[in-house]
Order: structure tokens, then sequence, then C-alpha cells
């Protein structure tokens, strides 16, 4: 069965994203740590369930050799961060990746091995590094178990995900392939102009970004 594992919120560079996180909703997200693969890097944070993520380009790591994921290289995603951060993927977790990927009624990419620090992941990218239809959930897969546990609760909270897409039967039919519509967070389809939208929470109030 698939659970929620974390809400990824690009930024143009982590001083921009930790700002953000700590005039939206009061709180300071601590440091994570690099993804080589990826030349990223991200600020971490524990939610009720899985956990929040923002990344941003490294500035000090040299180009990948493939497009980063989340979209991070497009020139349309890179704008629009630089205005304001927001939502580039949420990811799914489960204890067999492949098993996982066969049974997506939609590509997800390649499974990637990433590192970070003394984890590691898989994880699947598409080629081109885009989230699948904006909306559809990046599969991920923890050999050693999700490390959830090694990070600090600092009274955020994400209450629900909203997917917007022109074909909500679609992107149902997509979540229930593998599994992922019985998730520990409220996930609503709407139509519209594809985005992934997520209303979070925090002491100092909510806010739908």
């Amino acid at each position: 069965m698939a659970v929620f594992d974390h809400l990824a919120v690009g930024a143009a560079d982590l001083t921009q994203g930790a700002a953000w996180a700590r005039e939206s909703f009061g709180v300071d997200v601590p440091t994570g740590g690099s993804h080589p693969l990826m030349s990223t890097h991200n600020l971490l944070a524990r939610l009720s369930a899985g956990y929040f993520e923002i990344i941003a380009v490294d500035p000090g790591a040299p180009s990948p050799a493939r497009p980063r994921w989340y979209g991070l290289d497009a020139p349309e995603i890179r704008a629009s961060l630089k205005v304001a951060p927001h939502p580039v993927a949420w990811v799914v977790e489960g204890s067999d990746l492949h098993a996982a990927m066969a049974a997506a009624s939609w590509d997800p990419g390649e499974a990637l091995s990433v590192t970070r620090g003394d984890l590691s992941w898989r994880l699947t990218v598409p080629k081109d590094g885009s989230a699948p239809e904006r909306v559809l959930p990046t599969l991920i897969e923890w050999p050693a178990g999700p490390p959830v546990d090694r990070m600090s609760r600092i009274g955020l909270s994400l209450e629900r995900l909203i997917l917007r897409h022109p074909q909500p039967s679609m992107i149902r039919d997509a979540l229930a392939s593998v599994d992922a519509l019985d998730l520990a967070v409220e996930v609503a389809i709407e139509q519209g102009s594809p985005k992934l939208l997520a209303t979070l929470s925090g002491p100092d109030g909510s806010l739908t970004v």
C-alpha cells in the first residue's frame, strides 16, 4: 500500500525559501543536505504524516548530467519560483518501487538511485525532469526505511493537497493504479489547468500555495 512520503516546495534559492516559510507560517525549516546526482539541496521538517521539503538548485554544485527533478530546470518553473516558492512535486512511498512502476497507469519515468549524505533511496524521474501531468506523484522506495524520524517537528502541518487537472477522472484512476487514493493526508482532485497546490498551516496561520 502506498503512503504519503513528502511534499516538495521549490524555491529560487534556500534563503528565499527559508524566509518564505518564516513569513508565511512562523516556522524555521532546518537544513537538510545536498543531492549530488541532481545538484540540488534542501531544508526539511517533519509533518504529522511524512515530511516537508524546500528544495532549490545548489549554486555551488556542478551542472548535473541530466535535467534536474521536479522541473527545476524548466524556464517557466524557474520564473515562477523567482516570484515565490510553491509546490513542485509530491511523493508517495511503497515497499516495491518496480511493482508500483509496473502498476502505474502513466509513465512515471525511470528509477534512479539517489543519495544525500548517508541516506540512499530510489525514486522515479522522467527523462526531462518534469512532474508527470504536473500533478501526479513521484514514486519512492527507502530500502532502509524513511528518514522522517531524524527530522524536527516545527509546528508545520499539511492540511491537504489539491490536484487540478482538465481530466480529474484520469488523475483519480492514476492514483488508484498505485493505491494512492487513501493516504494519511487529504487529496482533493479538481478540474482546471494543471496545477499542484497545498494548504499548509503553522503557528502564524494557514495558507494555500
